[in-house]
């Protein structure tokens, strides 16, 4: 078979590192609904998973798709070799094992606050007293445990269960994607979405950080390509997320 023009171009080296197992091994983090989808027969879909077809595709060979439950126990896992590549936020601590390309997407991450809240800004929330109910070792979650001084973060395994969480102890502020919040919002009368953000997670391609840069290098390279071409933003139109940009070109 004749190689595709895009498979040719991708550096020899490139392609070994990325295909150990004879094909690519993507995992992919289901309870993020803003990078998945999941159709009512199982179909899956999103830009985590559109990005991880285009791959294969260009890498001419079989996707096996390995799913987890939390963007926690995904970036965990990075240390088993279970998958060759993975779409997470671009999150400091994660990339001291985790090797990310530049930036494909960005989402900005707010507070919501309960009907009543005297808490009018972002500003307002670090402050002693207040308690923040966070999905445990999301992006934002790490952003925040890195920067909240004076407020308790309460952190919280599962979007889902925080906020079961914030209801149920009536806590002070619920952090999270603005999208996600604003689909949440309508479920609890009276509550306030603050304007702006704390923080603006970039999400993107990483892959273990283990000497194969090769492969690291052409990732970068395709992130930036799948940008310019339009692909992103395509596949972001095709998954109906709200609030979801295609990030800047580095």
């Amino acid at each position: 078979m004749t190689p595709s023009k895009a498979a040719a171009a991708i550096p020899p080296a490139a392609k070994a590192e990325l295909t150990r197992t004879g094909k690519l091994r993507a995992g992919i983090n289901f309870s993020n609904v803003l990078l998945t989808t999941l159709g009512p027969n199982g179909e899956q879909g999103g830009v985590a998973v559109e990005f991880a077809r285009e791959l294969a595709h260009r890498l001419e060979v079989p996707l096996e798709i390995i799913p987890y439950k939390s963007a926690g126990s995904l970036a965990d896992s990075v240390s088993t070799g279970a998958w060759d590549i993975s779409v997470l936020g671009d999150e400091p601590e994660r990339a001291k094992v985790i090797a990310f390309a530049t930036p494909l997407t960005e989402i900005e991450a707010t507070y919501l606050v309960p009907a009543g809240s005297p808490i009018r800004s972002v500003g307002e929330v670090d402050r002693a007293g207040i308690r923040i109910v966070s999905p445990a070792k999301s992006a934002y979650d790490l952003y925040l445990t890195r920067t909240i001084e004076n407020a308790q973060l309460v952190p919280i395994a599962g979007t889902r269960q925080a906020e079961e969480h914030f209801v149920r102890e009536k806590l002070d502020a619920l952090a999270g994607l603005k999208p996600v919040l604003l689909e949440f919002a309508p479920t609890l009368p009276g509550s306030r979405i603050l304007d702006g953000n704390f923080t603006v997670v970039r999400h993107t391609v990483g892959m273990p950080r283990d000497g194969r840069d090769a492969a690291a290098a052409y990732l970068r390279d395709l992130v930036e390509d799948v940008k310019a071409s339009g692909l992103v933003a395509k596949w972001i139109e095709k998954s109906g997320v709200k609030g979801l940009g295609v990030a800047r070109a580095a």
